[in-house]
């Protein structure tokens, strides 16, 4: 009677064989072990950058002629005086507490600052990337049909040097362009700010221009490569319509290179907003951690750094499991 229940014992490691057996078991493994390294590097360079700094970073901070005694308070209330392990311990509690520590010239809660910040920098870095794929798509597609087969070599040739002219102007650059020329020149946009729609338009296309240029050109060569593709013959063979072909056949096989360079644009974007936030005078984290940089506040210097690179691994994860939705061999290639 009480050896009933072996059975089932035995078939626990049968079953943990057939999970960890299964491809997207496997690729989920993978995947978390890769993301949780990455955090453990990005929060480790995080915790040692305060300690990179030559000098007294709390001294730094206040100022040559700040108080001693204050001095030694910022330090004490910073755990800055306690050994280095110990301090590594306490910061990664505090992290997983949701606490990123206190700004040494607000006297803020650093997670405060950087709740009120976030929100417009992922606006102005989602809208800048709805933006690109927008213009990117319609024109990558059209420009690849148009140049298939050698076609259209003048075409092709205007698209190309062109989008390599605005994929290589740097967004901060083309933002200063864009606001002497529709903001002081013509007057047609505000030049500063979030308060109004219109303050959107310039510092997206500040962002969002050069990135749809470069993802065009991708989608253009995939497409011409997808075109005269054995299947596609087939369809043609069928009359199907063109926006069958190009839209429902052609364009999802183009996409996979397309997507991986999305995720990187994606992320680029969200850094790039720092230069972007400081021409505009965007209320995001860019301006934040330039002025705290300057004013030597290291823990919001540090908690945004955090925050930055977060957004990027957790972008890259995201650009990896699509493209093992859209794709499933390549998970199945890997080792």
């Amino acid at each position: 009677m009480t050896a009933a229940p072996a059975p089932a014992a035995a078939s626990e490691p049968l079953l943990v064989r057939r999970i960890a057996g299964h491809p997207w078991a496997r690729f989920a493994l993978r995947r978390a072990g890769r993301l949780l390294v990455s955090l453990w590097v990005l929060v480790t360079a995080s915790f040692l950058m305060i300690h990179l700094v030559p000098g007294d970073p709390v001294r730094a901070a206040l100022g040559p002629t700040a108080p001693a005694a204050l001095v030694a308070e910022r330090r004490t209330a910073l755990g800055l005086d306690d050994p280095l392990p110990v301090q590594y311990l306490d910061y990664l509690r505090n992290l997983l507490g949701g606490d990123l520590g206190t700004s040494i010239i607000s006297r803020l809660p650093v997670s405060e600052v950087v709740a009120q910040r976030l929100p417009s920098t992922l606006a102005l870095a989602g809208l800048a990337f709805l933006t690109a794929v927008v213009i990117a798509v319609p024109v990558g597609v059209v420009v690849g049909v148009l140049t298939r087969r050698g076609h259209g070599r003048r075409t092709e040739a205007a698209f190309t040097s062109g989008s390599i002219v605005l994929g290589t102007i740097p967004d901060f650059l083309l933002g200063v362009g864009l606001v002497y020329l529709l903001g002081v020149t013509l007057q047609w946009l505000p030049v500063a700010g979030d308060a109004t729609p219109a303050g959107y338009v310039l510092p997206v296309l500040s962002l969002a221009v050069g990135p749809a240029a470069i993802l065009a050109r991708i989608l253009r060569v995939e497409m011409v490569a997808v075109l005269d593709a054995d299947y596609l013959r087939t369809a043609r063979a069928k009359r199907l319509p063109a926006r069958s072909l190009y839209l429902g056949h052609a364009l999802p096989n183009a996409a996979t290179a397309s997507l991986t360079l999305g995720g990187l644009i994606l992320g680029s974007m969200v850094a790039g907003t720092v230069l972007v936030e400081n021409v505009f005078a965007w209320p995001g984290l860019g301006t934040t951690i330039v002025r705290s940089i300057l004013s030597k506040d290291y823990p919001l210097v540090q908690a945004i750094v955090l925050v930055y690179g977060l957004g990027v691994l957790l972008i890259n994860t995201v650009v990896d499991v699509a493209l093992a939705l859209l794709d499933p061999r390549s998970k199945i290639r890997e080792d």
